[in-house]
């Protein structure tokens, strides 16, 4: 097979595809599957990181105590057999299976379970995702088999959160002996595949875990994999990925290039998958303690300023929707409420706002206040968001903001979005609840990361909190219908889209259903495998 590199890729694809096809001799080694993504993970220490890119492969090297169907509400067994909850919702206890061995072959216990969990939790780990995991009293585990999760008030959302990646089940020998390098040089998990290497921002590789039998109860596979490699490459150019697909280079890829959807639809080996059980809206952020975009008129005036529409159509043609609001109307506890806040294009809107702030057109027509040009700077993914942010600089410029924009590789980007470097940044998320989104971006204790909007309003936490906690659906949503009330007519945001789960795939591996969990469609990896 043709080495698959992104140097050798860059170089092919300037040959155009008709050449390609022609180099392209060899079909995939039966039993390896590339995986084309667009962008790398920052590391892959689950309580650490909350990219894409590292849960979609943390999922498959690790398992968490409870697994999620692909229609986002049923939660089924994985390492925890079953489990039972108390009448006043604080204390769940679980069954650990005692047949599930480690990548090395040490068997897992509860106490691996309940050491993880708790590493999760441990204000050391500075996970920015803790508060998934509710109020917690205390994760014991009192025997081999039996783990004991006790909170001080309910959260009707544990066992959702539970199945992310961020608990993932891991081995504390292997944490203790790599330490910073957990993650990043090594791993030692249960998932149906092991760590074999990762070389950032080209691939990491992970192999088949032979012993593995112990899949998600709704999978007909439930191990070992269909397949015994698997290679995650970064291809971040959107036509190069959309040559790789065509000519076989690659056999599967969750990142399909919207300028490439149509050709995939139509090419006789490749089938497009989608999914719409579950939300992935972009957005561009303010930090709004920082001058200049600290006055919501001037927020709201870039929200007048960007066309969307226009954007969907232009840059995504069609295959998306533009996003006004910051969660999806389909989203449990979306509040139509926001509607008559959300902010549509109308740059006349926006220089009156503008100079109502005090930032006149100066000679250049630029905007000026006190000598000052109002000149945000937005820190960026390299790849899909480099055309995103051009075409906003491009609407922000003809209402005279000169925006700056700062492009970092993802394995940078997640430290610099960290910072409190920057006025604007770039992001994008999955999420099947207002909730959900709501809880991880604008808790006040989530600063500086993934609050990065420094977003420090006690009411909001109050809601935040009394919603998570709430046993009634009206008494959750209207918490959380207040909040987004709120951050709307605040413009803390500047919505961009909301996107469709998309995985385009070889027509010689089996059909598969794309999953949606925290967008990594495509789970465990257990149903990938070759036609016969």
């Amino acid at each position: 097979m043709i080495p698959f590199t992104q140097t050798s890729f860059r170089s092919r694809v300037r040959l155009g595809l008709a050449a390609l096809v022609t180099a392209v001799a060899l079909p995939a080694a039966a039993q390896e599957v590339t995986i084309i993504r667009e962008l790398d993970s920052n590391h892959y220490d689950p309580p650490r990181t909350a990219a894409l890119a590292g849960s979609e492969v943390l999922f498959m090297l690790a398992d968490t105590i409870v697994g999620l169907a692909e229609d986002m509400k049923t939660i089924e067994p994985l390492l925890a057999s079953s489990w039972t909850v108390s009448d006043d919702g604080l204390i769940y206890t679980f069954k650990i299976r005692d047949d599930v061995t480690f990548c090395d072959g040490k068997k897992m216990t509860a106490d691996d379970v309940a050491y993880s969990l708790n590493r999760w939790l441990d204000p050391e780990t500075k996970s920015p995702v803790s508060w998934r995991m509710g109020d917690v009293k205390s994760i014991t585990a009192p025997d081999a088999t039996t783990v004991v999760y006790e909170l001080n008030a309910p959260h009707s959302e544990l066992l959702y959160q539970l199945a992310q990646s961020f608990g993932s089940i891991v081995d504390k020998d292997t944490v203790e002996k790599l330490g910073k390098d957990f993650g990043v040089t090594g791993f030692n998990g249960t998932g149906p595949f092991c760590w074999e290497s990762w070389t950032p921002r080209d691939k990491m590789v992970m192999t088949r875990h032979e012993d593995y039998h112990w899949g998600p109860a709704n999978y007909e596979n439930k191990g070992p994999a269909q397949v015994e490699k698997i290679t995650w490459q970064v291809v971040p150019e959107a036509a190069t990925r959309t040559v790789a697909l065509m000519t076989g280079q690659g056999q599967i890829s969750p990142y399909v290039p919207f300028i490439g959807v149509d050709k995939l639809r139509k090419a006789p080996t490749v089938t497009v998958v989608e999914s719409d059980e579950a939300f992935w809206t972009n957005y561009i952020g303010f930090k709004i303690d920082k001058e200049g975009v600290d006055d919501p008129r001037v927020r709201q005036a870039i929200n007048w300023a960007v066309d969307q529409a226009a954007m969907a159509e232009d840059l995504f043609f069609g295959e998306v929707q533009p996003a006004y609001s910051y969660v999806s109307k389909g989203a449990l506890d979306y509040d139509p409420k926001v509607e008559p806040l959300l902010q549509k294009y109308d740059p006349e809107k926006a220089a009156q706002l503008l100079d109502e702030a005090g930032w006149k057109l100066n000679a250049d027509g630029k905007r000026e206040k006190d000598g000052k040009l109002l000149q945000p700077v937005v820190y960026s993914f390299t790849g899909a968001w480099q055309q995103v942010v051009e075409s906003v600089q491009a609407y922000l410029l003809k209402v005279g903001i000169d925006m700056q924009i700062q492009p970092f590789d993802a394995t940078v980007a997640w430290g610099k979005l960290a910072t409190q470097e920057f006025d604007m940044f770039t992001m994008g998320f999955p999420y099947i609840s207002a909730g959900d989104a709501l809880n991880l971006y604008f808790r006040s204790s989530n600063m500086p990361s993934p609050n990065r909007m420094n977003w420090n309003d006690p009411e909001t936490d109050k809601l935040l909190y009394e919603g998570s906690i709430a046993v009634s659906d009206e008494v959750r949503a209207k918490d959380y219908g207040i909040v987004q009330e709120k951050v709307t007519e605040a413009a803390v945001w500047l919505p961009i889209y909301h996107k469709p789960m998309q995985i385009a795939y070889s027509k010689k591996l089996k059909p598969f259903t794309a999953h949606n969990i925290y967008g990594a469609g495509l789970y465990k990896g257990l149903q990938i495998g070759y036609l016969d």
